[in-house]
C-alpha cells in the first residue's frame, strides 16, 4: 500500500523570525571596473531589463535579514576528525594502523621485514591513514609506501596518497626525492592539490620565502604536475594569508585569470572586500580578463556582509558587460533571498534559472528546503522536494534525506520516518547517516515497529 506523506501532519507553529537592522548602504563607488573587451553598446549601458537578474534582486532589497548561517551544507554537518584513524576502519585494521605506524617511528633497520610478518590487509585508505599519522609528527613515510608498492600487488596509490607522499617529502626535506616524485606524477597523469604543500604552514616565517622560491624551481623542472602544483601552491599561500608570496609567485612563473581568481577567493573568505577589489583592479590592468568566478566570489562576498546595494550594483554591470549568471550565480541569489525570508523571489530567481537551461545545485535546493522548513512552511518544503524529484533526479536522494535530517532535529522523529518510508517506497536509498540517526530516535521513542519497517526496506539496498 502507498503512503503519501499526510502534510496535515506536518502543521506547526511558525518559527519566529530574527529582527535585523536595514542594510547598510553601499560604501564603495560603483562596481566595477570596466573592460575595453567587454564594453557593450552604450545604449545597452541606460537601463538594465526588467526581467534581469538584477531587477529581481533589486525588488527584495531593503528587506531585513535573519540568521541563517546553517544553509552552508547540503546534507548533514561532517563530522570533526577528532582522532586517527579519520577514516572509516574496522576494529582488526585500526590495531593494524597503530602496530605500523609504531613499526614506522622506531625506523628499524628490519621494518621491511617486520611489516611483512604482519600479514596486513592494504588498501588505499590504510596507508592514507598511515600517511595522514605520519606526517602529523614529522615521520618519513617513504620506506612505507615504497614496501607497500613493492609487496602489496594489490595496491595502487591514489592521487590523494601521493598527494600526501610529497607533503611528508617537504615535511622531512627530501626535496631531492620530491623531485623525482614529481616528474614521475607529470608521466602518469596526475594533479597535485593544496594538500601536496601542507608541510608550508609549519615553515617558520623567516624560511618562508626562499622554500617557497625552491618549491616553484622544483615545479618549473618536473613537467605536467607544474600547472596543477602552481595553482595549489599559490591557493595554499593564500589560505595562509601569505598575500605577497601569492603574487611572487604568480611574477615568477605567469598571471592568468584562475591564478587571480585564487587570491579573490582567499581575501573574500576573509571578509576583506577591499583586498578583492584591489586584487580585481589589477588583475584587469594585467591583461587578465575576469570571468564568472571572479564575480561569484565577490558576490558572495557582499551577500554573506550583507551589503546588498553593493551586490546589486554588481549584478547590474556584470549584465551590462556581456556575463551571464551562472549556476553558482544563482545559488547565492537563492539563498540570500531565502535568508531574507523572500522565498517568493527566491523562486523567481529558480524559474529563471531553469528558462536558462541552469540546473540547480544541490546547495540551492538545500536553501529552498530549510528557508521553508525555518519559516514553519513544513508542507511546502516536502512539495517543493517532490517537485524537483520530477525534474532533477541526481538530487532526490539528498533532498529527501535533508527534510527527513531537518525533522529529525526537530525532535519530530515520526515525521522524519515518514519521509524515509516515502524515499524508499519511491526507490531512492536514503542518506545512510541520516538514517542510522532516525532509526535509532526511533527506537529510543519507543517507535520499534516504524523503525524495524524502515530496517526491513533499507536492507533492499
Amino acid at each position: 500500500m502507498h503512503h503519501r506523506f499526510p502534510p496535515k501532519l506536518l502543521l506547526s507553529p511558525a518559527i519566529a523570525l530574527l529582527s535585523c537592522s536595514k542594510p547598510p548602504q553601499s560604501l564603495l563607488i560603483p562596481f566595477p571596473f570596466y573592460l575595453r573587451s567587454r564594453i557593450p553598446n552604450p545604449n545597452s549601458l541606460l537601463t538594465p531589463p526588467t526581467n534581469s537578474t538584477s531587477s529581481i534582486f533589486r525588488s527584495f532589497l531593503h528587506f531585513p535579514c535573519r540568521n541563517f548561517s546553517s544553509l552552508s551544507g547540503t546534507t548533514m554537518p561532517r563530522p570533526k576528525r577528532s582522532r586517527f584513524p579519520s577514516l572509516i576502519l574496522d576494529d582488526h585494521e585500526e590495531v593494524d594502523f597503530v602496530e605500523v605506524v609504531r613499526l614506522i617511528r622506531e625506523d628499524s633497520s628490519r621494518l621491511e621485514a617486520e611489516l611483512n610478518q604482519k600479514n596486513l590487509m592494504v588498501s588505499p585508505s590504510f596507508v592514507l591513514e598511515v600517511l595522514f599519522a605520519l606526517n602529523k609528527e614529522g615521520i618519513p613515510a617513504l620506506r612505507f609506501f615504497n614496501w607497500a608498492m613493492n609487496c602489496c600487488p594489490g595496491f595502487v596509490p591514489s592521487a590523494k596518497i601521493y598527494n600526501q607522499l610529497v607533503n611528508n617529502l617537504g615535511r622531512v626535506d627530501d626535496y631531492e626525492t620530491m623531485f623525482g616524485l614529481l616528474t614521475k606524477l607529470s608521466t602518469r597523469g596526475f594533479c597535485l592539490t593544496e594538500k601536496a604543500f601542507a608541510f608550508l604552514t609549519l615553515t617558520r616565517p623567516d624560511n618562508l620565502t626562499s622554500l617557497v622560491e625552491k618549491i616553484v624551481g622544483i615545479l618549473n623542472g618536473v613537467g605536467s604536475c607544474r600547472g596543477s602544483g602552481i595553482f595549489s601552491l599559490i591557493r595554499h599561500l593564500c589560505s595562509m594569508n601569505a598575500f605577497d608570496l601569492a603574487i611572487s609567485v604568480m611574477e615568477k612563473t605567469s598571471k592568468s585569470t584562475r591564478y587571480y581568481n585564487a587570491l579573490i577567493a582567499a581575501k573574500c573568505k576573509n571578509g576583506d572586500f577591499q583586498g578583492a577589489r584591489e586584487v580585481f583592479d589589477e588583475m584587469s590592468q594585467s591583461n587578465c580578463d575576469p570571468d564568472m568566478n571572479s564575480f561569484n566570489y565577490i558576490l558572495g562576498c557582499l551577500l554573506k556582509y550583507n551589503r546588498v546595494n553593493e551586490a546589486c550594483g554588481l549584478l547590474e554591470t556584470m549584465e551590462r558587460l556581456g556575463f551571464t549568471p551562472d549556476e553558482i550565480t544563482y545559488e547565492l541569489l537563492v539563498f540570500h533571498a531565502c535568508k531574507a525570508s523572500r522565498i517568493d523571489s527566491a523562486t523567481q530567481f529558480l524559474d529563471k534559472m531553469l528558462l536558462e537551461g541552469l540546473r540547480p545545485r544541490l546547495k540551492t535546493h538545500a536553501a529552498f528546503i530549510k528557508g521553508y522548513f525555518l519559516l514553519g512552511r513544513e508542507a511546502d518544503a516536502f512539495k517543493y522536494v517532490l517537485d524537483t524529484s520530477l525534474r532533477d533526479k541526481f538530487s532526490v536522494n539528498v533532498n529527501y534525506s535533508m527534510l527527513s535530517s531537518l525533522f529529525c532535529k526537530s525532535k519530530r522523529v515520526s515525521e522524519a520516518g515518514r519521509i524515509l518510508y516515502e524515499m524508499m517506497e519511491k526507490g531512492y536509498r536514503p542518506n545512510q547517516r541520516v538514517y542510522f540517526r532516525v532509526v535509532k530516535m526511533l527506537h529510543k521513542e519507543n517507535k520499534g515497529d516504524m523503525a524495524s519497517q524502515l530496517q526491513n526496506m533499507f536492507m533492499k539496498f
